[in-house]
């Protein structure tokens, strides 16, 4: 077993500036209790989520009575799951986050909302993804910008 040096003791420990007392605990539970308050006024809650199989989207009805929907191939761990995995979801009462128990998986409604459907780089490979969309028109532009010798070269002017 190794011993902890007392510089990872403190990197360890470093967020606790405070000793802990019944004053302070009674502070942060204000704090949080402001911050929870805060965030209900103010942050998308949701009412009601299901997953709809004919039409392949998690559907969430927001309290404010806003409707908000997403393929689940959008997000990360959602992708590859069966129509009862993706239907056995569920909201808390606070309608903050939504939940697949067999799954293992979790959302906050604002950052879904916010169109942030995994990690940083499930989100980057999304995009990597995105780039590479095929299109109809998408090849009948590269095939005409082609015929006239590609993409048409920048005019820089020179002023003297």
């Amino acid at each position: 077993m190794s011993q902890v040096t007392k510089e990872e003791e403190y990197m360890v420990f470093r967020n606790w500036d405070k000793e802990l007392t019944e004053e302070n605990l009674r502070e942060q539970i204000a704090q949080a209790k402001q911050a929870w308050k805060t965030a209900e006024a103010t942050e998308p809650r949701a009412e009601s989520v299901q997953y709809n199989q004919s039409e392949d989207l998690i559907v969430i009805k927001l309290k404010n009575g806003a409707i908000f929907c997403f393929p689940p191939k959008l997000a990360q761990c959602l992708e590859g799951a069966s129509p009862e995995q993706l239907a056995d979801v569920w909201l808390p009462p606070s309608g903050s986050s939504v939940h697949w128990e067999s799954l293992d998986v979790d959302f906050g409604i604002p950052e879904l909302v916010a169109g942030i459907f995994g990690t940083k780089s499930w989100m980057a490979e999304l995009g990597r993804k995105g780039g590479q969309a095929i299109s109809s028109s998408k090849s009948a532009a590269a095939r005409k910008n082609g015929k006239k010798g590609g993409r048409p070269k920048k005019n820089i002017s020179v002023n003297s």
